[in-house]
């Protein structure tokens, strides 16, 4: 993956630099996914990659490039202030949710109860027999 800078414009009133970028994904074949192109452009700018809000990325139909627009912050409640909740919470790196985690431990918990009643089961059908055979 291949990040090149195309434009750079010092917003003074923001206290922001815009970016226009192009990113050449011939090696990986797919578009590579946002966080690793905000830190790819963080790296090639000399920034903190927590500074750096891609704004808009998309590839060009038929091709392996994208190009893209991002906001570099001179601080992160500069930042805040100014840039919509959803471009933020669109930069953060991905979690699992939190019921994927939920959902293991029931799966977990029903397995052993299973368990713990075809044990009992079995013991049940043991004394029956031993009752059976005196």
């Amino acid at each position: 993956m291949k990040v090149k800078v195309i434009s750079e414009k010092e917003n003074v009133l923001l206290k922001r630099k815009e970016v226009v970028f192009e990113v050449d994904h011939n090696e990986t074949g797919g578009t590579p996914p946002r966080t690793e192109v905000k830190k790819a452009l963080a790296d090639l700018l000399g920034v903190n990659h927590d500074l750096v809000f891609i704004k808009k990325y998309e590839t060009k139909t038929g091709t392996l490039t994208a190009l893209g627009r991002a906001n570099i912050y001179l601080t992160l409640e500069q930042a805040k202030k100014i840039e919509p909740e959803y471009i933020i919470k669109r930069n953060l790196p991905p979690t699992p949710p939190p019921e994927e985690k939920e959902a293991k431990e029931p799966a977990k918990e029903a397995v052993m109860e299973e368990k713990r009643e075809l044990e009992k089961g079995e013991t049940v059908e043991n004394a029956k027999e031993e009752q059976h055979n005196e």
